[in-house]
This record gives structure tokens, C-alpha cells and sequence, in this order.
């Protein structure tokens, strides 16, 4: 069957399992449904091949001679591999399955397994890694927003969100009632925001450092 032309906004999937007739298999059945698949024999070969710039999810072997999926799963966070996992095995038991999704597998299946089944997992699975790779996205840009904030404006946004009147940030950071209005105004336009509400939203989305008390500068 002809692999469909790559489309990345359609999504990947990436399969690893040492079995050629399964590989070959499992892209036949993924291009059926104009799913575009990369497959490896080993978490080796997955690594070593570059990965496009495109929602994807990883569907991976439990038992292979190099390296377990298992193994591989716990590997993963080190390796700053951010990929919805899927789990296909021949020898599985209730204690792999368990590991597996306590680890953060999206799904367990044991061969043979329902085709439907794994389309379903991979969609899912591209759509979750969709929806992440949009919010890291959003953060990105909002920390750029973030970093035009000068050290004074961010210690009166940090002061604002926890509730503090404008009075109440003047006497904490030692500045006027009115630069911490001018403060407050020339932040929340790099930031792009019109209202507290959106100003507490962003700044829960951002792992921000505390305000320093007494912050003077501009």
C-alpha cells in the first residue's frame, strides 16, 4: 500500500517494535486511513532518526532484544521525549499494564489486538500531542511578553494578582501611588491584557519568579 505524502499538520506516528511483519503491518494500516508512519526496530533507530515538526504519538513495543518499551518509557522524560505513548505487546500481564499507565501510557494493547482499537489510540494520542504542543506555544509566547516586563513593573503584576490595592503595592515596594498606576498600566499593555482576570489567567499559565519586596527600579 502507498505511504501517504506527508502532511504535518495531519499528525505521525512512530512505531517501534523488532518484528518486521508487525512494522510492515502496521504502516499498511496506518496508511489506510492517510495516518504517516515512521517505523524502527529499535528504540536505537527511533533515536537516531530525526523526528518532524509535527503532532505525533509513539507506538512502541514492550518486549525487544536491544532495549524494553518499558525501559525506553522511563527514558523518555530524560531525553525530553514529550510523545503520547502506546503500549502493543504478545506478553503482557496485568503488572505491565499497570507500570505502563502509571508511567503515563495512553493505552495497553495485547496482540492481537482490534485495528479500530490502535487507530483510535494514535488519533487520540495526535490530538493530545496536538493540543500540547499549542500550549507550550501559547507559553512561549507569553514568556517573550513576559521578559519585556522591566523588574519594577514585574514586582507590582506579581503584587496585583495576589490582590493588593494600588496603595498597598506603593507602601510594599516604597514607590508612589502613581508610578505603581504606571506600573500597572505599561505591563499590562506588553502583556497584551485588558483586565485583571486575563492578567491572573496569564500569570497562572507562567512558572513566574517571586516580586522582590522594596523593587524600586522602573
Amino acid at each position: 500500500m502507498k505511504t501517504p505524502a506527508f502532511d504535518p499538520g495531519a499528525g505521525v506516528a512512530y512505531v517501534i517494535d523488532d518484528d518486521h511483519s508487525v512494522r510492515a503491518a502496521l504502516a499498511d494500516l496506518l496508511a489506510s486511513v492517510d495516518v504517516h508512519a515512521h517505523t524502527f526496530a529499535s528504540t536505537r533507530e527511533f533515536l537516531a532518526h530525526p523526528r518532524a515538526d509535527a503532532p505525533g504519538c509513539l507506538v512502541l513495543d514492550v518486549r525487544m532484544p536491544s532495549q524494553s518499551g518499558l525501559e525506553f518509557q522511563r527514558q523518555m522524560q530524560d531525553l525530553e521525549l514529550d510523545l503520547p505513548v502506546i503500549f502493543i505487546t504478545g506478553h503482557g500481564d496485568v503488572a505491565m499494564c499497570a507500570q505502563a499507565m502509571k508511567a503515563g501510557a495512553i493505552e495497553f494493547l495485547e496482540k492481537p489486538f482490534r485495528d479500530q482499537d490502535l487507530l483510535d489510540a494514535i488519533l487520540h494520542g495526535i490530538e493530545r500531542d496536538r493540543a500540547s504542543r499549542a500550549s507550550r506555544a501559547e507559553i512561549r509566547v507569553l514568556q517573550a511578553r513576559w521578559m519585556t516586563l522591566t523588574a519594577g513593573e514585574r514586582a507590582v503584576v506579581h503584587l496585583v494578582v495576589q490582590g493588593l490595592m494600588n496603595k498597598q503595592i506603593a507602601g510594599q515596594l516604597g514607590v508612589s501611588e502613581i508610578t505603581v498606576k504606571v506600573r500597572r498600566g505599561h505591563a499590562m499593555r506588553k502583556l497584551q491584557v485588558r483586565s485583571l482576570a486575563q492578567l491572573v489567567q496569564l500569570t497562572q499559565k507562567l512558572p513566574l519568579e517571586s516580586g522582590q519586596s522594596g523593587e524600586r527600579s522602573s
